[in-house]
């Protein structure tokens, strides 16, 4: 088959899964409708979307770094140490608070540049290397804030995930995130390279892409991004907790694969991160609405995870 006829069932694919994905979005959300009183209704909704808004723009990390042909098992950890950073600044009076937020996001930055650095010009394997950064991020948040959780944080930060215009804040903050990176994705040079760089690495570098630069700034970018993450969690939770962001890793995974990102790299978009998040979100408040216990609700999403895995297996052998 030409290369042309190759790209043209490709979209053909891509436009199926999206129909696909798009289905199980709404047979969700009418699924719980029907099956619990307490989901339709505003309230929930709101509270769905500031769950959605830390989960969500992890995600958005997750993609682009599995774009990338990487992977991030440190999000969650990273989130974590920048919280405590964040609310250690931030305490009661201070009228700097955003002090804290620039300190938050500029460590958090520090330990995705850490991961990129080594995984893109020495070579480290990414799930090893993010591991890796998984302990020590653990390990730093807990020895930074002593294991307890960091309490009475200045207004003017706890407030950010009480306002709202229209919807929270916070999710104008992930929908700015999905808007300016797809934006990135699609119409920079950037961009393009991290498609590039996914999807055959050598030939990227054939084709003069620097693509040590390209992994630094992908895993850098997904710091920042846990950051601004930290930042949202720390003021809905009104609190820094050591504990936070503890296996979050796994929803963004999971999110960005039931988006229909390829964990191979070179496929993948926000937007359908975007259903893959909402999906995860949705299907989590309405199990804890139906008194669904935790550990059935990982079996639950487990079971999802391999399903979307075996999918994209089986489009990559088309």
């Amino acid at each position: 088959m030409d290369k042309p006829a190759l790209l043209k069932t490709a979209l053909k694919n891509d436009k199926i899964s999206n129909f696909i994905l798009f289905f199980v979005f709404l047979s969700l959300f009418v699924f719980f409708s029907f099956s619990t009183t307490s989901f339709f209704n505003t309230n929930n909704f709101m509270n769905i979307l500031r769950q959605s808004a830390v989960t969500g723009i992890l995600a958005t990390a997750m993609t682009f770094v599995i774009i990338s042909g990487g992977i991030d098992l440190s999000v969650g950890s990273i989130l974590a140490f920048a919280g405590v950073i964040l609310g250690s600044i931030a305490k009661t009076g201070n009228d700097r608070w955003w002090l804290g937020v620039i300190a938050a996001l500029i460590c958090a930055s520090l330990l995705g540049l850490i991961n990129g650095v080594l995984i893109g010009k020495y070579k480290v394997v990414p799930f090893i290397q993010t591991l890796a950064m998984l302990t020590i991020g653990r390990g730093l948040t807990m020895l930074y804030a002593d294991g307890k959780p960091i309490s009475d944080l200045a207004q003017g930060l706890t407030g950010i995930a009480k306002m709202s215009f229209m919807i929270p804040v916070v999710a104008w903050i992930f929908i700015i995130t999905i808007i300016i990176s797809h934006l990135i994705l699609y119409y920079t040079v950037f961009g393009r390279s991290i498609y590039a760089v996914g999807g055959n690495e050598k030939a990227a570098l054939i084709s003069g892409i620097d693509t040590v630069k390209i992994k630094i700034m992908v895993y850098t970018l997904s710091g920042f991004l846990c950051g601004i993450s930290a930042v949202i969690l720390t003021s809905r939770v009104s609190s820094a907790l050591p504990r936070a962001g503890d296996g979050y890793e796994m929803d963004a995974i999971a999110a960005v694969v039931i988006g229909g990102a390829s964990l191979s790299g070179g496929r993948g978009n926000v937007w359908c991160t975007l259903i893959g998040v909402l999906i995860i979100n949705i299907l989590g408040n309405g199990m804890d609405l139906m008194n669904i216990n935790s550990y059935g609700q990982q079996i639950i999403k487990g079971v999802i995870i391999i399903l979307a895995v075996f999918l994209d297996s089986v489009k990559n052998k088309e």
